[in-house]
């Protein structure tokens, strides 16, 4: 698996106990983002390098996290049905910027938009979706800390999708090795891809 991973108990201290921070696999040029998905859609990426098929529609929302251990509370570490084969997908640091920069908060903040109907205008004129939610531990338990995810749609997830993916990485051997041991409640072997507070120009 072409990604670094450290301990968990190593990494949990360096990270900040709350607050809303994206963590994330990064290094000068790229930026590793989760996805979950069935076997039809995972292994047609695996073998393609890119998002498509049959199976995969570009015309919804999709939504990609920054942050392994947010990706394995929502799929179960891969035991949830629809969700068993899961991805790393590297785009460019350029490209996450500019998704970043696109992005329309699923949450009114009267400081960013003047009215809740203009932040309701802006949510539809957007295809990027920010949203904050509360990050996990490796048995699920809730965080003070919030972990993002961005949904996207139109020309950004078909940008995503295609143009700007690097690379795919299968990660379904790794999460399945790592769920026996968060099961077996030995966090002293686990590990997860190394992650680091990802800074950026945007606001909260």
């Amino acid at each position: 698996m072409n990604l670094p991973t450290s301990p968990y108990l190593q990494q949990v201290h360096e990270w900040p106990e709350e607050g809303k921070h994206i963590l994330a696999s990064y290094d000068d040029r790229t930026i590793v983002v989760y996805q979950a998905y069935r076997p039809a859609i995972g292994e047609y990426a695996i073998r393609n390098g890119h998002l498509g098929g049959p199976d995969f529609s570009y015309s919804r929302m999709s939504w990609i996290k920054p942050n392994f251990l947010w990706m394995m509370y929502r799929s179960g570490w891969g035991s949830k049905e629809g969700q068993e084969i899961t991805l790393g997908l590297r785009i460019g640091r350029p490209f996450f910027d500019r998704i970043l920069g696109l992005a329309v908060a699923s949450t009114y903040y009267p400081d960013r938009h003047p009215t809740h109907e203009a932040w309701q205008q802006a949510l539809t004129d957007s295809d990027v979706r920010l949203q904050w939610d509360p990050d996990h531990d490796p048995h699920g338990v809730k965080q003070a800390r919030r972990a993002v995810q961005l949904g996207l749609r139109g020309a950004v997830l078909e940008a995503f999708g295609k143009a700007e993916l690097i690379e795919v990485i299968d990660m379904t051997a790794f999460v399945a090795e790592q769920r026996q041991r968060v099961e077996a409640r030995d966090l002293q072997s686990l590990h997860t891809p190394r992650e680091q507070i990802y800074v950026h120009a945007m606001s909260n």
